[in-house]
């Protein structure tokens, strides 16, 4: 049985990565969709690449926004209930990373677009979306931490600050809004082969990213990097309604790497 059978997801971030990644899984489970991404062009072939593999299977209302802006977030929440009549689940994944850089030489404008985009996004989201689901009675929330909001990650200070706030985010929706049906709960991908991590890997070795990405898989107790579609099961859990008494919870899907001390 589909396990988000007629279910209304948002899904930030939606156009590539683990936002991608999540809207295929969501399809093949059954749900109706709100896609949200400041990309137009990406957005737009995503849905025609789903629209070609799920022939006849798809609801889905795309939306361009821009998270960071508050304006931005309450429209494409209103959309999806002048839609679909309701929110069933929020999935926060929109986020960058940003430049690497030491703490006291890191650019500050790009200090903000990082916490305005993963912190100030993931809240706007929460503050809209929340409302609706009160008046459900029933919501699932998923936001997108990183284990960067668990530990510590070397020259990423604003996005690990972000994701360190979008997991106290979590907890606090978690603990305010469970008694109407509402879990919140967010995810703590490790390297996972997106885009995004893809760009993180050129920053660390411009000349060869290829020999970054496996001497950082060496340290991980599997050995690998993790794939999109290992996030996005999680993610269908998490909003579906077999997630009734998880809440507050940070998930690292990670391969065990978040855990360990030393070399494994």
């Amino acid at each position: 049985m589909s396990m988000l059978k007629d279910k209304v997801i948002i899904i930030t971030g939606a156009a590539t990565g683990l936002g991608f990644a999540t809207t295929k899984e969501c399809v093949k489970q059954g749900a109706k969709l709100t896609l949200v991404d400041n990309n137009e062009e990406n957005l737009m072939k995503a849905i025609d690449n789903i629209n070609k593999e799920y022939s006849g299977e798809v609801t889905i209302k795309s939306v361009i926004a821009d998270v960071s802006k508050e304006e931005d977030v309450k429209r494409y929440v209103e959309i999806t209930k002048e839609t679909y009549g309701r929110i069933d689940g929020l999935y926060n994944n929109a986020g960058i990373e940003g430049k690497q850089d030491s703490i006291t030489d890191y650019d500050l404008e790009i200090f903000k677009k990082v916490i305005d985009i993963n912190l100030m996004g993931t809240y706007y989201g929460l503050r809209y979306v929340l409302p609706v689901m009160q008046e459900q009675e029933y919501g699932r929330i998923v936001n997108v931490a990183s284990v960067g909001g668990i530990r510590g990650v070397m020259n990423q200070i604003p996005y690990v600050a972000s994701k360190h706030a979008v997991v106290g985010m979590t907890k606090n929706a978690a603990l305010e809004y469970a008694k109407q049906g509402i879990c919140t709960n967010a995810i703590a991908p490790g390297a996972i082969l997106t885009p995004m991590v893809e760009k993180s890997f050129k920053q660390m070795n411009p000349d060869n990213p290829e020999e970054a990405e496996e001497e950082y898989a060496k340290s991980n107790p599997t050995k690998r990097l993790g794939k999109p579609e290992e996030v996005a099961s999680v993610v269908v859990f998490l909003l579906s309604d077999k997630c009734s008494y998880v809440n507050g919870q940070i998930v690292a899907i990670d391969g065990g790497q978040s855990y360990s001390y030393g070399t494994v």
